[in-house]
């Protein structure tokens, strides 16, 4: 198999992706809209591209990381230079869209002789690092055994879901936990914090209990010191996953209300100016105070 690989859009987890890809012993290639967040890959010897289409034409496999579908279908699909690059070459889609979305890409993506799978992940920056995330694929069985190098790369069990659209629906039901998970701790903490009892005392009691979850203690001290800098997941990011999973449950006829409660929390924070901060900004408002 081929050892070049491009990465479309190296934000948060693109740029430390594509790094693991080169210490992996792949050529990579970079490409981002904004071009200064190229400036550290090519410092460490990672090539760039001036263009989508010139990214996906260096290399056989093109991964996808970017913010969403429209972005997808802006930068590979819609530019006529850049869909006509897709013939015999393969898209693996690895950031968050709806499944419906997704197999919409695929048939878009199909059309123009190339290939499309999906390989959403689970995990954020650290675990990008040690190699250690859960590494989900939509994919034909052929397609995923002719890419599992690559998905190795990231984490050590990739797991094959199913066709395409099996990934994507997997990974937002586990960002749907993420935010609703969050969401109530956050709630709880503020509830207890408020009624004036003693912190480390509730956390002791959540602890021993079989509601405990271990991304409590991770946020635990971001929400009590109001730290939510240097996210590995913002809150914009969050709100978009949650009216995703909004869409897509109602359209499958299933109660999705909690899940938009968690969306007008995070909106809520994004009003107040943490957008780019670290989702568990969520218990900065849930509070209803203007």
């Amino acid at each position: 198999m081929t050892k070049k690989i491009s990465v479309l859009g190296t934000g948060l987890m693109g740029a430390p992706m594509a790094r693991k890809l080169q210490a992996g012993a792949f050529s990579v290639t970079a490409y981002n809209r904004t071009i200064e967040k190229l400036e550290p890959l090519l410092s460490d010897g990672i090539a760039t591209a001036s263009s989508p289409a010139a990214a996906i034409q260096a290399s056989d496999y093109t991964l996808l990381m970017l913010t969403n579908a429209d972005a997808i279908a802006d930068l590979v699909l819609n530019p006529p230079e850049a869909r006509a690059t897709l013939e015999g070459r393969t898209l693996i889609q690895m950031g968050t869209v709806a499944p419906s979305e997704s197999r919409s890409l695929c048939q878009q993506v199909n059309a123009a002789g190339g290939q499309y799978l999906e390989a959403p992940v689970l995990g954020s920056i650290p675990q990008v690092k040690d190699g250690s995330l859960i590494v989900m694929v939509g994919a034909t069985p052929e397609q995923f055994q002719r890419c599992l190098p690559i998905f190795q790369c990231f984490g050590p069990e990739p797991l094959l879901m199913g066709p395409v659209g099996t990934a994507a629906a997997t990974k937002l039901a586990m960002n749907q936990l993420i935010g609703s998970l969050t969401n109530a701790f956050a709630l709880s903490l503020r509830f207890v914090q408020q009624q004036g009892i003693d912190i480390e005392q509730f956390m002791g009691i959540v602890r021993q209990s079989a509601l405990y979850a271990p991304t409590f203690d991770k946020k635990l001290s971001r929400m009590l010191d109001g730290n939510y800098a240097n996210p590995n997941f913002p809150t914009k990011h969050l709100l978009k996953d949650m009216n995703l999973f909004v869409q897509e449950a109602q359209f499958l006829g299933l109660d999705a209300a909690l899940v938009e409660s968690v969306g007008k929390v995070a909106q809520r924070a994004i009003e107040r100016g943490l957008a780019n901060e670290d989702y568990s900004a969520l218990f900065a408002a849930v509070d209803c105070a203007e």
